[in-house]
């Protein structure tokens, strides 16, 4: 098992410490309800560092990027994030990424920790890309007070971030990498640091009385109510892009490998796809039920649980394409639990983009 930066401060403040891809990361700390809440009202602190971070560099690297995505890297502006995932021939998501453009030679990708190994070899060997992970360590700061926090611990910078933009920033005399993208909804930035930074910053966010630390269990609340995908659960190798609901990112356009087999899947227009369904009360559908419609098996719930900011049980599903309408009635798991399926985000008031 393998500890982040952040580690002994988590214990340190009773974090309650699980593994997550043999990563030692919090669930929780004052529970997963009020985390949920106050990054939805204030901000919260998130130790991201398991996560994977490599600095491709040159055009020919990017271009071999762009042969396992979906879309175009080479024309992404400076200062610009993209949302993508590295496909197999056959449109099979072997991990989803945010790619950042730091200058016109200069990609940073960030990548998930479960399928790290793997993606780590295929940057490496296709695009000659630096791995940055040992020595980074990612903070994420999520709610609609996290400019300010940010702006009152001397990163300025953050004033001019727009949604899905990125900068470099010095913090204790060292470069340090922002991004405003974001996993919750609400307005946030994340923060990749070297590793002898993770502790300092960490200890003056919390110094601040409007943050929090926060653990994976309100972290998958906040982003399921958002309808975002969780890599391994949601979206994997079995599932296609057009399956897993990404059909608008595509840019039909470009070169990439598995352009020809999802155009043929488009066409064909029969499959299952990533859907939102919701329960008719608190109850919470759960990873790993199964979905009827009509008495007939038509799919399975891939992640679930109650919406701490909607009063409801949410969760997300695999189901044919003609059964994905909002409104469509399904039942699910041992005891036919009433869901149907609605459009997402579940959540519709995040500050985001705000």
């Amino acid at each position: 098992m393998r500890q982040t930066p952040l580690y002994e401060e988590h214990v340190a403040r009773g974090g309650k410490v699980v593994d997550f891809h043999g990563w030692l990361l919090p669930m929780q700390f004052k529970g997963i309800i009020e985390e949920h809440h106050h990054t939805r009202t204030k901000v919260s602190l998130f130790d991201c560092s398991h996560m994977g971070e490599f600095l491709l560099k040159g055009a020919k690297a990017m271009r071999s990027l762009e042969g396992m995505v979906f879309n175009d890297m080479i024309c992404l502006r400076v200062g610009r994030c993209r949302y993508s995932s590295i496909l197999d021939t056959c449109g099979g998501i072997i991990d989803d990424i945010v790619t950042m453009k730091l200058s016109e030679d200069e990609l940073y990708v960030v990548t998930n920790a479960g399928p790290y190994a793997r993606v780590a070899r295929t940057l490496y060997r296709v695009c000659g890309a630096q791995d940055f992970s040992p020595s980074t360590a990612k903070i994420d700061v999520q709610g609609p007070l996290s400019r300010q926090a940010l702006i009152d611990l001397g990163l300025g910078e953050v004033a001019a971030l727009k949604y899905f933009t990125v900068c470099r920033a010095k913090w204790g005399g060292s470069e340090i990498i922002i991004s405003r993208a974001g996993y919750t909804g609400e307005l946030g930035f994340e923060l990749f640091v070297p590793n002898e930074l993770a502790v300092p910053i960490w200890r003056r966010l919390l110094e601040d009385e409007r943050v929090e630390p926060a653990g994976l269990g309100a972290r998958d609340t906040l982003r399921l109510e958002m309808g975002y995908t969780l890599y391994g659960q949601d979206v994997d190798e079995s599932h296609t892009t057009l399956e897993a609901g990404m059909g608008r990112f595509i840019d039909w356009e470009s070169d990439f490998h598995a352009k020809e087999f999802l155009a043929m899947q488009r066409q064909m227009g029969k499959y299952k796809i990533r859907t939102g369904v919701r329960s008719m009360n608190r109850q919470a559908p759960r990873q790993g039920y199964e979905v009827f419609h009509e008495g007939q098996p038509v799919g399975v719930i891939t992640s679930g649980c109650y919406g701490p900011s909607i009063g409801y049980g949410i969760g997300m599903a695999y189901v044919p394409v003609e059964l994905s309408k909002p409104g469509i009635r399904f039942t699910a798991g041992p005891k036919d639990m009433e869901i149907e399926a609605v459009e997402l985000p579940f959540y519709k008031h995040g500050t985001c983009r705000g």
